[in-house]
């Protein structure tokens, strides 16, 4: 796993105030907002994210690169790959 805290996402969804399933509905919707190999970055206070997106990921053929805790909240990283 490369190092996440150095990376420059493209575009931010802050999730961080919903619960499961809306940050993979952010997710869903925010990564039409980036360019193929461009990174979305998902914040996201609810701990099932980190189930759900790098599942979303392995369905929808995207690369899920990880997460990293932040202070109360955890930051998603994913490239799209189509």
């Amino acid at each position: 796993m490369s190092d996440l805290s150095n990376i420059q996402p493209a575009k931010t969804v802050d999730a961080r105030a919903m619960a499961c399933p809306g940050p993979l509905l952010e997710a869903k919707k925010g990564i039409g907002g980036v360019s193929v190999g461009q990174v979305l970055e998902i914040l996201s206070g609810d701990k099932g994210s980190r189930e759900d997106i790098p599942a979303w990921c392995k369905k929808t053929g995207h690369e899920y690169l990880g997460v990293v805790e932040k202070d109360g909240y955890d930051a998603l990283y994913v490239v799209r790959k189509k």
